[in-house]
């Protein structure tokens, strides 16, 4: 297992994360463990979870992710300092979250101690905004006019994101949390919190976590450059496409149990033509080079330059040691080059 630096932190981090949105709806705690004690003999220090979770997100299964850690955190108390731990605040948009509150410096106090109770520990590693209160170009929100920059007021968010880095500041003052960073965020975001950062000399953002895979490469170059040249690390999430990538829902197919069985709060919108034409070709071109369409993918996303870690995650045991397995073997220059002659035919699927 190779490590890297967890942006300007301190932290050394394994180049593959553990998701676990899927822990507390299509996993239970029992398959949770066994995921964990496996990530851990293969070298996985890096262990990602929200309070949203589990996902789709339910006000049944909130904080149920969270708190599956916490169980096998107490049965391991020893497990503790050997992972890096990541969690995230919920931004507004559920009723059953803190009354649909935006994210505040009042609100991380609440949240933070929330996720420590059911964590069953007294910190996490890395603390992240899961979303910004304002709308972002995530979540199918990327196409041109979807959102009025034009009518945005930057002032007035300019004045929450301070507050809201105050309050970070105040739990890491306060041993609650280490470090923190954003998540389906954008270039102008990082940069409003840099600068706020240096101003009012409070702690600089590590990370930023957003969607990134074969389908949906919007962040290369521009967001990603920018966490280059400031020293933040670039964690992809969903480097699948939610399952689209292994090729499992082609034709029409959706396998029993499956995420897309699920209510998306979203929608199935990365389910387009484009998409599945754009799999196909994929599938095609892992079958020719004999490795299998999950492989492909993943090792693809994790050659991308700037890349720090790829947030992965698994319903089952033969599903996780493959996507693990692709880290192990880096494609040709060949496949990588094959790889780019389909993104240019088809470069933003869905």
């Amino acid at each position: 297992m190779q490590y890297v630096r967890l942006g300007s932190s301190p932290l050394e981090v394994s180049r593959i994360c553990l998701g676990s949105m899927t822990w507390g709806l299509q996993n239970n705690q029992q398959d949770a463990n066994e995921q964990l004690d496996y990530a851990q003999t293969q070298g996985i220090n890096f262990i990602d979870t929200a309070e949203l979770y589990a996902v789709p997100p339910s006000k049944e299964t909130y904080g149920k992710t969270e708190t599956i850690i916490g169980n096998w955190l107490k049965a391991n108390p020893s497990r503790r300092k050997e992972i890096v731990l990541a969690s995230k605040i919920a931004g507004p948009g559920f009723s059953y979250i803190r009354d649909n509150s935006e994210i505040s410096s009042k609100t991380i106090t609440e949240a933070v101690d929330a996720s420590l109770k059911r964590l069953q520990t007294d910190y996490i590693d890395l603390y992240q905004l899961h979303w910004p209160n304002y709308t972002s170009p995530h979540f199918g929100n990327h196409w041109p006019n979807n959102i009025d920059y034009t009518s945005f007021n930057a002032e007035q968010q300019t004045e929450k994101m301070l507050d809201i880095l105050q309050g970070l500041s105040n739990c890491i003052t306060a041993g609650k949390i280490r470090h923190w960073g954003l998540s389906d965020d954008t270039p102008w975001g990082i940069n409003q919190y840099l600068r706020l950062s240096e101003q009012h000399n409070l702690p600089r953002l590590v990370s930023i976590q957003n969607e990134f895979s074969l389908l949906h490469t919007k962040d290369w170059p521009y967001l990603i450059e920018n966490c280059v040249h400031e020293d933040i690390a670039y964690l992809p999430w969903s480097p699948l496409a939610t399952g689209l990538l292994t090729g499992k829902y082609l034709n029409g197919n959706i396998p029993e149990g499956s995420r897309w069985t699920f209510i998306q709060r979203n929608g199935l919108f990365r389910d387009t033509p484009n998409s599945h034409k754009t799999v196909q070709a994929f599938v095609d071109l892992a079958k020719q080079h004999n490795i299998s369409p999950a492989s492909l993918a993943l090792a693809w996303v994790d050659q991308v330059n700037g890349v720090t870690s790829t947030i992965i995650g698994a319903t089952s045991m033969p599903q996780l040691k493959e996507n693990i397995h692709a880290f192990k073997t880096p494609l040709s220059d060949e496949v990588i080059n094959d790889i780019g002659d389909i993104l240019k035919q088809y470069p933003s699927p869905f």
